[in-house]
């Protein structure tokens, strides 16, 4: 076995040049090319790593590992052709539109033996790793999740809640420990804005809001707990962990007065690309053929909660069946 994996990118648009570029950065890997249909693009991608654009079955031929960036609507189809070469692959979120076939897809890589990782990246964000290194000691009632932008420069193939909010359904999920019993949302301007409700089967509650109508860019999620409360900032990250607050009496010149005090704390968070860490997560899964840390189960979870947000816009309520 080589020192590096051969490594090549299916899709390389905005998302997808970025894998080449940090596959290229990475020691654990080798960026030996990528592939576009639009050959263009491709062209331009490959040459600035010094790489050849070359046909899919090629570059399947010569990989060891592949990401798939291509549109949604043909991961399945390629994902099946990396799976066919014995390829190990990372696919972009949102897993799939279809849950069967994803379902299909999934059980296809596992008969096989194929790595097949769904690119979530944010629960590789130094943050969210922090937090999850201790959030099993809160109590959690109730979390809140923000991810508002301006709209895309390339438009946006898929909904709102797929492209944007189905990151934090995915992290919010990865926290909580329980099905998700009931849905609800409203959304406006098109549905380019939409906040969603759910309450999970222990009872916690999470509201989600996703936009792609707002012109500043907020990554933030929350968590109130019955003894602290917890802010996120995905951008920045950043954690910190509010305590309840001191509070004493003091007598002075003036009389009596209550005087408190905040206890915030700021847990470290080792920061770093977040697409860093989930390649080489990859990579390391690929390698050692152990299960990658954010799992093809965990990809479908994600896209049936956006799926249910989306049929509940315009209703009050729709329950799990």
């Amino acid at each position: 076995m080589s020192d590096t994996l051969a490594a090549g990118v299916l899709g390389v648009g905005n998302m997808g040049a970025n894998h080449a570029r940090v596959y290229d950065e990475l020691a654990e890997t080798t960026l030996i090319g990528v592939t576009d249909a639009d050959s263009e693009t491709a062209a331009t991608v490959a040459d600035r790593h010094d790489v050849p654009a070359l046909p899919q079955s090629e570059l399947l031929a010569r990989a060891d590992i592949v990401s798939v960036a291509v549109p949604t609507q043909y991961h399945v189809e390629t994902a099946w052709a990396c799976i066919d070469a014995g390829v190990d692959i990372l696919v972009e979120k949102p897993f799939v539109h279809d849950i069967e076939a994803g379902r299909d897809l999934a059980a296809r890589a596992a008969a096989a033996g194929v790595t097949l990782q769904i690119g979530h990246v944010e629960r590789f964000n130094p943050a969210v790793r922090s937090l999850q290194s201790f959030v099993d000691e809160f109590d959690i009632v109730a979390m809140s999740a923000r991810r508002l932008g301006p709209p895309p420069s390339g438009g946006g193939r898929d909904s709102v809640m797929l492209d944007l909010m189905v990151h934090d359904l995915d992290v919010l999920a990865s926290i909580v420990d329980s099905e998700v019993r009931t849905v609800s949302a409203v959304g406006t301007l098109a549905d380019q804005h939409v906040s969603a409700q759910l309450r999970f089967a222990d009872g916690t509650v999470a509201t989600v809001d996703a936009s792609r109508a707002t012109q500043q860019k907020v990554r933030e999620l929350t968590l109130t707990a019955s003894d602290c409360y917890v802010t996120l900032d995905y951008l920045a990250q950043s954690l910190e962990v509010y305590r309840h607050s001191l509070s004493e009496v003091v007598a002075g010149a003036s009389g009596v007065r209550h005087r408190t005090a905040s206890v915030v704390e700021r847990p470290i968070v080792d920061n770093g690309e977040p697409l860093k860490h989930e390649l080489r997560s990859f990579a390391r899964s690929a390698r050692e053929e152990t299960e990658p840390e954010v799992t093809a189960a965990d990809g479908l979870r994600a896209v049936e909660l956006a799926q249910r947000i989306e049929s509940a816009l315009g209703r009050t309520e729709v329950a799990e069946p």
